[in-house]
């Protein structure tokens, strides 16, 4: 028996999916908790986020405390 693989809509789209950005996408992150910790608008109408290379570091400035309790709490 053969297995299928799930075709993806946004195969050509090579762009960051914050309204108004047309740089590359970088990283792949859940549309939720960019929304929910950004004040990033997604346009996006899958599950992911892409976004680029900017976009990504105020994604990671929004989560610092976060990401450094979690690191803090592994003892």
């Amino acid at each position: 028996m053969m297995k299928h693989k799930r075709k993806s809509k946004r195969k050509n789209n090579k762009t960051c999916d914050v309204k108004g950005c047309d740089e590359e996408k970088r990283k792949s992150l859940s549309k939720s908790k960019v929304r929910e910790k950004t004040d990033l608008k997604i346009d996006s109408s899958g599950r992911n986020a892409y976004l680029c290379k900017e976009h990504y570091k105020e994604y990671k400035k929004a989560t610092e405390d976060e990401r450094r309790a979690k690191r803090l709490s592994w003892d």
